[in-house]
């Protein structure tokens, strides 16, 4: 056990060093130099550094024993394009330049060639010099003990622990009963121990960080002079692109990173609340069963588009405690547009894009069994968030229809207001959703009609 221990320190202390080392080699980076062109050349590019068309051999000449040193060159091979060449390495470094409002030779985009040259040789030198440790941050990470996983690591063991309840399959017979009863995934409810499998990817975006940052990964420090890394715009999370492609599925989203409820990832916001399922969706049905369940069109009649845009707004803004009572918005029709417009501006749909035309299939099968077993595999491989929103809102839905006999709203009817809301083609392909619209139609009603074995 104590050597064990040793082994473990030693490990941390290696790995403080070296990341250390990291950002000590980037202070030790050459700097850049430029070459200025002796005398004025007409080019589109209005700068000092440009020598016009010159061959490789003069522009080593002229950047020969000056470490870091650049120029800007027209290439021979091909006349209107231009060269970086960058002195490194005791060699002469040739990239295509390229400009679009910004400077840049690969992904990273910079205000001046100065700055792109400045983390060109910062990123060289630290992988020339730590090239084999740069290496092993991935291949053989430490944030096991360091990193962001180790933040993490009582709560995804606890998680694991805790086993998740797979619904069994279920065979729909000719009598339109089942061999075996269903277990439902809408045990997902309100219990603490199913909230914990909403698992979330990261939502990573390239960030440029001010002043020194260390990735929360594994702990390396990020090296450049502009976009050094990833962060996750949802829950904060600063790492390497390299390592970003490691972290595993377990974004937390921070309340303070969600500026808007509509138009909002459906995952994310319920993770962001710690609840199962969207405000929005809770609120709105809440309201709906207390006062418009015998309104007549309900979900078929449009309300009042400023309001409904003043209750997206509302809630936007106040989140659960948008105020959508009958004091506010006396018209039930409006809340019904709400909803609507939430399901609808979603970014990726109720029904995801992935499993849009597995459900499209489904819905062409001749057979009925058929067709409900396989409209019931696919819900199984919604995301869990995703699933538990649908599975509330057809229970909702199938409310609707008992009241049919005032709101004249049937299955059918239900099916053909909401199927373009729950499900859109990945491509937006205006012929596609019109070919669609048919079995669209179809799964949203067979949902409402077969709600208690579907779910």
């Amino acid at each position: 056990m104590e050597l064990f221990i040793a082994q473990k320190a030693r490990q941390t202390s290696l790995t403080c060093m070296f990341y250390l080392t990291v950002y000590q080699l980037q202070q030790e980076a050459p700097r850049p130099k430029r070459i200025t062109c002796p005398q004025e050349v007409s080019a589109s590019v209005n700068v000092k550094k440009f020598h016009g068309m010159i061959s490789r051999e003069y522009a080593d000449e002229l950047l020969a024993g000056k470490e870091g040193a650049y120029l800007i060159r027209e290439s021979q091979r091909q006349p209107g394009t231009h060269t970086l060449a960058l002195s490194f390495g005791h060699q002469t470094l040739n990239y295509r330049l390229f400009y679009d409002g910004k400077h840049f030779v690969g992904e990273k985009r910079f205000e001046s060639v100065h700055d792109l040259v400045t983390d060109a040789l910062i990123t060289l030198y630290i992988e020339t010099k730590a090239a084999e440790y740069i290496a092993k941050m991935t291949t053989n990470p430490i944030y096991e003990h360091l990193g962001y996983t180790s933040l993490l690591k009582d709560k995804m063991v606890h998680r694991l622990s805790r086993g998740r309840t797979e619904p069994r399959r279920v065979t729909f017979q000719s009598d339109d009963r089942i061999s075996s009863p269903v277990v439902r995934r809408s045990a997902l409810k309100d219990t603490p121990e199913k909230l914990s499998s909403y698992e979330k990817i990261h939502n990573f975006k390239v960030h440029t960080f001010r002043g020194p940052h260390w990735c929360e990964y594994c702990a390396n420090f990020m090296w450049g002079l502009i976009a050094q890394g990833v962060r996750c715009s949802d829950c904060g999370l600063n790492v390497h692109k390299q390592c970003s492609k490691l972290v595993p599925s377990d974004c937390q989203p921070d309340l303070r990173r969600i500026k808007k409820v509509y138009s909002c990832d459906l995952t994310t916001l319920v993770k962001a609340h710690n609840t199962t399922r969207p405000m929005v969706v809770d609120m709105c049905i809440r309201e709906i069963e207390l006062r418009g369940m015998k309104s007549e069109g309900l979900y078929r009649v449009s309300g009042f588009s400023e309001h409904i845009e003043d209750v997206r707004l509302a809630f936007d803004r106040d989140g659960e405690k948008a105020d959508i009572s009958a004091s506010a918005y006396a018209d039930i029709n409006i809340i019904a547009g709400a909803l609507k417009l939430y399901l609808r501006d979603l970014p990726i749909p109720v029904i995801t894009f992935d499993l849009y035309s597995k459900f499209i299939q489904a819905a062409k099968l001749p057979n009925a069994e058929s067709r409900l077993e396989a409209i019931h595999e696919e819900l199984l491989q919604l995301p869990p968030a995703h699933y538990e929103t649908l599975r509330y809102l057809m229970a909702h839905l199938k409310r609707v229809t008992t009241f049919e006999k005032y709101n004249l709203m049937n299955a059918e009817n239900l099916g053909i207001v909401f199927g373009p809301t729950l499900m859109q083609p990945p491509e937006q392909n205006a012929l596609t959703t019109l070919n669609d619209m048919r079995q669209q139609k179809l799964v949203v009603q067979l949902m409402i009609e077969h709600e208690d074995v579907l779910f």
